[in-house]
């Protein structure tokens, strides 16, 4: 069930307008991103044979949700990136070095929307500004809606799960080695992906 059901006039020179399941505008509120409820990972092809996946433990956020207009929805989340795991304590410390995220002069990975979009049935897009190092950069998240539940103490939950691709080299992370057959260590390209639990505050 999506956050609203999109109906269209018969005639087709109206604008469509968004009919809002009452039940679901009642999630209009302020949420708090439940970190020990939520992963944002990473997925990158290695030596241009295998995918090594990751994720940030230590992470939080906030969102807005309008119920009544998804395009008034914001997200803010910043991110530790000392926190990184991907299961090898070297390659974590290599991803926290220089050559890569430079976590000691860059300690937050940060993203602010700047535009939220319904894109039918239980898929919303949002936009913003997504910070690595010094360098900002658009980026837009496909997400879907998961539900909304109350977990055993009385909280208000949400759920979204979505992902985006990107070029790390637009946010300065080129470090890269040759492989002896061909190609590099490390892909250029990077799934971001973002499993979120958050809770409505009073």
């Amino acid at each position: 069930m999506g956050l609203f059901n999109r109906r269209t006039p018969e005639n087709t020179a109206a604008v469509a307008t968004l009919e809002v399941d009452p039940a679901l505008a009642a999630l209009t509120g302020d949420y708090v991103i439940d970190a020990a409820h939520s992963s944002i990972g990473f997925t990158v092809r290695h030596a241009m044979v295998t995918n090594v996946r990751g994720s940030f433990a230590d992470h939080e956020g906030t969102l807005h949700l309008d119920g009544s207009n998804p395009a008034r929805s914001t997200a803010s989340i910043d991110v530790k990136i000392a926190s990184v795991d991907t299961g090898i304590a070297d390659r974590d410390g290599h991803l926290r070095s220089g050559d890569f995220f430079d976590a000691e002069t860059f300690p937050l990975m940060a993203f602010r929307s700047t535009e939220a979009a319904f894109l039918g049935g239980d898929t919303y897009r949002i936009t913003g500004d997504l910070t690595i190092k010094d360098v900002t950069r658009p980026l837009s998240i496909d997400l879907e809606f998961n539900g909304s539940a109350t977990d055993p103490y009385g909280n208000q939950r949400v759920g979204f799960e979505g992902s985006a691709d990107i070029l790390r080299s637009d946010w300065g992370l080129t470090w890269n080695a040759a492989l002896e057959t061909g190609g590099v260590v490390v892909s250029d390209k990077v799934k971001l992906t973002f499993d979120i639990s958050a809770i409505k505050q009073a």
